[in-house]
């Protein structure tokens, strides 16, 4: 049976320009990622980033991250933002969630030379479930492949996360299954350079969240930057809701923040 590759997404403004490739198939569903890539300078190898979308696991889709995408391949990154499995539309769990995000960074790894990724400097980054999911695959073993093979290993180099979920308690209650999919309870030394933004006033992923696993983090010897936003609530640093805000605002950190690494140079364009 043919795969279907139609979106509805796909047609997204926020998407527009956008290169779209399959990166994973699971039995017969494509898994899409949406590229967007700098205009060639010296043909060297570029960092990269993959972004995934919130929704709770349920919903969303990747154009939420089209325009993050946009501006930071105006900076020289090769900027992508992923589709994975939900369960409202394909009875995904959060296993499986987890097990295409380390999927996505795999991909990028196992493409760099064609991308003209530095297999060295792979990012990831998202939006609360999203944030999970690349927390996620930094932190925990990849449940379809917990050995991850050395020639495409799927740890992202670095984390850019907005509100993230870093614990699945609130949603799955307690128990080793909970704990299994729950970056928080997999802090270790060596994890990626990390920066945070979050609201003070979020409800749905609260900020003591953030605050604990900063804490966890530093604890452990790695860098984990929070940055943490008076009064804002859940999904403030979206470009659809203030692009001349809290958009700006994050995004003109999370440059800084790759630029600490090396990875952009120069002051921020935005």
């Amino acid at each position: 049976m043919p795969e279907n590759l139609d979106r509805e997404w796909r047609d997204d403004p926020r998407l527009a320009g956008a290169r779209v490739e399959v990166y994973r198939r699971i039995d017969d569903r494509a898994l899409l990622m949406c590229l967007f890539e700098p205009t060639p300078e010296d043909g060297g190898a570029r960092p990269a980033i993959v972004f995934f979308h919130g929704g709770g696991w349920q919903g969303g889709e990747p154009a939420q991250f089209g325009e993050h995408c946009r501006y930071l391949a105006s900076r020289g990154m090769v900027a992508m933002t992923a589709e994975y499995r939900l369960g409202e539309r394909l009875g995904a769990t959060v296993r499986d969630c987890v097990a295409d995000a380390h999927g996505a960074v795999r991909w990028v790894r196992a493409n760099a030379d064609r991308l003209g990724v530095d297999p060295h400097r792979v990012a990831a980054g998202g939006g609360s479930a999203g944030g999970h999911l690349a927390a996620a695959a930094a932190l925990l073993a990849d449940p379809d492949d917990p050995g991850d093979r050395p020639a495409d290993p799927s740890t992202p180099d670095a984390l850019v996360l907005f509100n993230p979920a870093l614990s699945t308690r609130r949603w799955m209650g307690p128990g080793e299954e909970t704990r299994a999919v729950s970056p928080l309870d997999h802090v270790r030394p060596g994890a990626p350079p990390t920066i945070i933004f979050h609201g003070t006033d979020d409800e749905t992923v609260p900020i003591e969240q953030a605050e604990q696993f900063t804490r966890l983090m530093r604890a452990a010897g790695n860098r984990c930057d929070l940055v943490p936003f008076e009064g804002a609530g859940h999904g403030f640093f979206n470009f659809a809701r203030d692009p001349e805000g809290a958009y700006r605002d994050t995004v003109r950190a999370a440059d800084r923040f790759l630029a600490s690494l090396g990875w952009l140079d120069g002051a921020p364009s935005i």
